[in-house]
C-alpha cells in the first residue's frame, strides 16, 4: 500500500469520519502500516470546546496519533491562512516516519487548503481595521453592496451572514485581488496524490440523527463547558464564540434565549450546515462516496453491538478498498 498518499475522510457534520479514520489507522497497524490523523475540523482546533464539536476523546482514539486537534486557545482567531502550513507540516512529518496521514474533518475550505494548489490574498491589517469599523457604523448590507460593485461574482456566493467573511472579501477586491480567496478553485490540482472519501448519510435520517445529537449535547454537559469557556475568553475569539452550539449556548447563559430555542436554533443550523458541506464537498473530482449506514455511527444507540461493529468494520474495508487501487 502507498503510504506517500494522503487518505482524507470528508463529508457533512454526524457521519462518522472520526470513527472511520479510527477503524482504518487500526486495520492499517494489523497489517503493519502505522497511520496518524490530521484533523480539518476548525472548531476542534480549540481547547475546550469538546462536547460541541463532537470531539473524539483521546481514550477512544485507539493510540492513534492525531494532529492540529486542541492547537489553540478559545481567544484566538482560527484561520485557513494559519492553518494550511501547519497541516501540510503535519502531513510531511508523519511520511517522515513512513507512516499513512488522514486528513479528516468536515470544513471543507480547510480541506480543500490542504489536498489542493492555492495561494491566499494579502492582508491589510489597516485597511481590515477600517472596514470593521465601517461595518460596526453602517452594517453588513452596505459593506455587501460595495463588494457587488467590485467584484459582483465573490459577492454572490460569499455568506452574507457572515460578517467576517464580508469584511475579508471586500478587504481582497479593494486590494484588487482575483475573488474571494476562502474559495476552491474553478480547476483545483492536487497538492500531493490522495485518495478522498466522503461518506454519505440520506438527507432523510441525518437530520434526524443531528437533530437528536444536539438535544444529547446539551445533556452531555455543552453548557457547563460552555461556562469554563467563558472564563478562558472565547468571548474575545472572533472564531470560536460563533461556533454552531456555542454561540446559542453563550446566549441561553447570557438569558437572550429559552433553551428550548438555543436548540432548535442550533439544529437548524446544523442542517443548514450539513447541506452546505455536502454542496462543498461534490465538486472534488477525486471523492468517492461511501454509504456509511446508520449502524455505523456512533449515535446509532440502537444497533445491537455486534451488528454495529461489523458495520464499522465493513466501512473500513471498503475505505481501505479504494485507497489501494
Amino acid at each position: 500500500m502507498d503510504v506517500s498518499r494522503i487518505l482524507a475522510i470528508v463529508g457533512p457534520t454526524g457521519t462518522g469520519k472520526s470513527d472511520l479514520a479510527i477503524d482504518v489507522a487500526t486495520r492499517l497497524a494489523e497489517r503493519g502500516i502505522r497511520a496518524e490523523v490530521v484533523g480539518a475540523d476548525a472548531m476542534q482546533l480549540y481547547r475546550g470546546m469538546d462536547i460541541g464539536t463532537a470531539k473524539l476523546p483521546i481514550e477512544e482514539r485507539g493510540g492513534i496519533p492525531h494532529h492540529l486537534i486542541d492547537v489553540l486557545e478559545p481567544s484566538e482567531e482560527a484561520t485557513v491562512a494559519w492553518y494550511q502550513p501547519r497541516a501540510r507540516e503535519a502531513i510531511e512529518s508523519i511520511r517522515s516516519r513512513g507512516a499513512l496521514p488522514i486528513l479528516v474533518g468536515g470544513s471543507g475550505l480547510y480541506v480543500s487548503s490542504v489536498l489542493y494548489d492555492f495561494a491566499f490574498p494579502a492582508r491589510d491589517p489597516e485597511l481590515r481595521a477600517r472596514l470593521e469599523a465601517e461595518a460596526a457604523a453602517l452594517g453588513t448590507a452596505q459593506l455587501l453592496e460595495r463588494l457587488r460593485g467590485l467584484d459582483p461574482e465573490t459577492a454572490e456566493r460569499v455568506d452574507a451572514a457572515n460578517l467576517r467573511r464580508v469584511i475579508r472579501a471586500l478587504e481582497v477586491a479593494e486590494l484588487q485581488q482575483q475573488g474571494y480567496g476562502a474559495a476552491l478553485p474553478e480547476r483545483p490540482e492536487l497538492w500531493s496524490p490522495a485518495t478522498v472519501i466522503g461518506l454519505h448519510v440520506p438527507r432523510t435520517n441525518l437530520v434526524g440523527r443531528l437533530d437528536a445529537r444536539v438535544e444529547r449535547m446539551w445533556r452531555a454537559g455543552l453548557l457547563d463547558e460552555v461556562r469554563g469557556l467563558l472564563n478562558r475568553g472565547i468571548e474575545r475569539g472572533t472564531t470560536a464564540s460563533r461556533a454552531i452550539g456555542y454561540a446559542q449556548a453563550i446566549a441561553q447563559l447570557r438569558g437572550d434565549l429559552s433553551e428550548a430555542d438555543a436548540i432548535a436554533e442550533t439544529q437548524r443550523l446544523t442542517r443548514r450546515y450539513a447541506r452546505r458541506q455536502v454542496s462543498w464537498f461534490k465538486r472534488y473530482a477525486e471523492l468517492q462516496w461511501l454509504n456509511a449506514g446508520a449502524e455505523t455511527v456512533a449515535d446509532a444507540e440502537s444497533a445491537p453491538e455486534a451488528s454495529y461493529a461489523q458495520a464499522r468494520g465493513r466501512l473500513a474495508d471498503a475505505a481501505l478498498d479504494r485507497l489501494a487501487r
